[in-house]
């Protein structure tokens, strides 16, 4: 995840949860207390911690047990998730193998959660609300790992950035924290060449609230379109041997790209009649590995009834996973 760029709009840090996942090794992990295991019907959850950090630890307890209702819904763990609590920014940054990201809270793993001690998170502390849903996130993430994969081969599905960060920002009701769809015609207008799915890693530098706020609506789009049964589906598709383009297209009886022109074209098109999925009035951002907040594009001269449609992209490689 890196934060930087020119971009008309300002930058985002992309939360790009697992690039370069296969490189990123676990933490040596601290004995488990048997008695801080938490078994839900979804799933069983660990936690390490110092003594210090049990306060920390009962609000990531309580943050796993607010998650599972919202979580319910797109399966069950396969295998235990150890979240693990680090006393620091310093020592998260060192688990997650993530130099530099000042914004970074928690990062997910297939089986694996480090999360910085929400007791160091502001001067403060953290919120328990901020905490639900910084969890709610990651957990998502390696909710979908397990749902579509094993532990030997998660990293090898291709699952692109825009499904993993846009069912992970959809599932913790995120869309607060991103650029509108109208925001994101305006971007398609101006840029008619760019693709912030397809060739999200080509734009993230650059133009990282477009390629998240792209993700959220786009998944959003799938599942209003599709409903969530099928995209259930495209996960057990992977997990009994596809890969994400495989899967995709035995679960929503399209090809991937297909479905990316169709969103493209509904957003340029302005097919939304310019609503947003969120109320436009600003939300003070939760400290986490969430969204900062997202400025005002410049006035566009483009009218909002394009004469024309946009251009057809098609995918030229997997997007980065996340």
């Amino acid at each position: 995840m890196r934060v930087g760029g020119t971009g008309p709009w300002s930058l985002l840090p992309p939360l790009l949860a697992a690039l370069l996942l296969s490189a990123c090794a676990a933490a040596p992990k601290k004995s488990v207390d048997p008695a801080a295991t938490l078994a839900l019907p979804g799933g069983e959850f660990r936690f390490e911690h110092s003594a210090r950090d049990a306060p920390a630890a009962d609000m990531v307890r309580r943050a796993v047990s607010n998650a599972a209702p919202r979580l319910a819904r797109w399966g069950t763990f396969q295998e235990p998730v150890t979240l693990v609590i680090h006393p620091n920014h310093a020592a998260l940054e060192r688990a997650a193998h993530r130099d530099g990201y000042d914004f970074l809270r928690a990062w997910a793993r297939f089986e694996q959660v480090e999360v910085q001690s929400p007791r160091t998170w502001t001067r403060a502390g953290a919120t328990q609300k901020q905490v639900d849903e910084v969890l709610l996130h990651e957990l998502t993430h390696s909710l979908m790992w397990q749902a579509s994969a094993t532990v030997s081969d998660w990293t090898k599905k291709g699952i692109p950035l825009w499904f993993s960060e846009g069912m992970a920002s959809y599932t913790a009701g995120q869309g607060y924290r991103v650029p509108s769809l109208e925001d994101l015609a305006r971007f398609l207008h101006q840029f008619p060449h760019e693709d912030p799915l397809a060739r999200a890693e080509s734009l993230y530098e650059t133009q990282n609230a477009t390629v998240y706020g792209a993700a959220h609506h786009a998944f959003t789009f799938l599942v209003e379109r599709y409903g969530e049964a099928r995209v259930r589906g495209v996960l057990a598709a992977m997990r009994r041997g596809h890969d994400f383009t495989g899967g995709f297209g035995e679960a929503i009886g399209l090809p991937v790209d297909a479905f990316l022109r169709d969103f493209r074209r509904y957003v340029f098109l302005r097919g939304f009649k310019g609503g947003r999925l969120t109320p436009p009035r600003p939300v003070p951002r939760p400290e986490g590995r969430g969204f900062p907040g997202n400025p005002t594009l410049p006035p566009s001269s483009t009218p909002h009834s394009p004469t024309s449609a946009p251009p057809e992209t098609t995918p030229e490689a997997p997007s980065p996973t996340s």
